[in-house]
Parts: C-alpha cells; sequence; structure tokens
C-alpha cells in the first residue's frame, strides 16, 4: 500500500489506476489499524485497485480537500472521480461489496 501526504501524488496515481483505494486514517486510531489490516488482506488478493493510504497528521489539507470527519474514512476513485466512501471501521465482507460495486 502506497502512502501519500498531497493531492498531486494522488492524482499522479487516478493517471496510472482506474480504480483507487484512498483509506485515511491516524496512527493513534483503533479502528483505523484494525481496517488497515483488513485492507492490506484484500489488497494481496485485488490486482484491479490500487491500494493508497493518508495519514491525516500528516497531510491534514488532503483530509480537507476530500471532506474527512471521521477515522477511519475509505474513499474509492473510479477515473479519478469519488465514487463511494465510507467511514468506520468495516469488516472485510463490507470493503469487498464496496469495491464489487465499483467495478
Amino acid at each position: 500500500m502506497i502512502e501519500i501526504t498531497d493531492e498531486s501524488a494522488l492524482h499522479d496515481i487516478m493517471k496510472v489506476h482506474d480504480i483507487v483505494l484512498v483509506d485515511f486514517w491516524a496512527p493513534w486510531c483503533g479502528p483505523c489499524r484494525m481496517l488497515s489490516s483488513v485492507l492490506d488482506d484484500i489488497e494481496q488478493s485485488t490486482e484491479s485497485v490500487k491500494f493508497v493510504k493518508v495519514n491525516v497528521d500528516e497531510a491534514p489539507d488532503l483530509a480537507t480537500a476530500y471532506g474527512v470527519q471521521t477515522l477511519p474514512t475509505v474513499i474509492i476513485f473510479k477515473g479519478g472521480n469519488e465514487s463511494t466512501s465510507r467511514s468506520g471501521f468495516m469488516s472485510r465482507s463490507a470493503v469487498v461489496d464496496m469495491i464489487s460495486a465499483v467495478l
């Protein structure tokens, strides 16, 4: 999973990958750490989605730009546009369903 800290890096990734899942998280957030292991597991078996992490403590402007107010927040972009988002911890099946809806 790639960690980014600015919007230009996100746009560069979206130019190369059609579907990008962005995980907005913080190291002090327990549900974020739990979701991170779920996302790592899904990333291993999903080649059609690029997974990206944004530490909101290191990139507060990026979190603000996408209206992130709750952690963790997952936003999926398709073709450079926000397709869907969800906040809070999600089970593996919930994340897979979210991705499947975009595919």
